[in-house]
Order: structure tokens, then sequence, then C-alpha cells
């Protein structure tokens, strides 16, 4: 495999490009973390509304169930 560049230095400069390679791929890690961390917090608010309506209807069939009994 040959390598276009010729010491590691020659990579992370990018042949004088490296401002704009490195921020577009920092910029692109970034946003993925972003869009991880924004859909982990909103899956963990979801299943916590749907667990308190999960609950809210249980007490509401009890109630009724218990009205029924009276």
């Amino acid at each position: 495999m040959k390598m276009h560049f010729e010491t590691l230095a020659d990579f992370f400069a990018m042949g004088g490009y490296a401002m704009y390679v490195w921020g577009a791929f920092g910029a692109t890690a970034l946003a993925l973390i972003w869009i991880l961390v924004s859909s982990l917090l909103t899956r963990k608010r979801l299943l916590k509304e749907i667990s308190q309506k999960i609950d809210r209807e249980k007490r509401i069939q009890d109630a009724q169930n218990l009205e029924n009994t009276l």
C-alpha cells in the first residue's frame, strides 16, 4: 500500500489544507456526537413519559374498579 504523505507531519498538514480538512472532520464528529447524545436523552425522556402514562392509566383503572365495588 502506497502512502501519499512522506511523514506523519505531512499527513496532518494535509498539503496545506489541514485547517479545512481537520475542521470538517471536527465539525462532523461534533454533529454526530450531538445527534447521539440528543437521541439518547430524547429516548430516556420518552421512556419516562410512557412509564408515567402507564402508571396513570393503572391508577385510573384501579379507581374505576374500586368505584364499581362500592
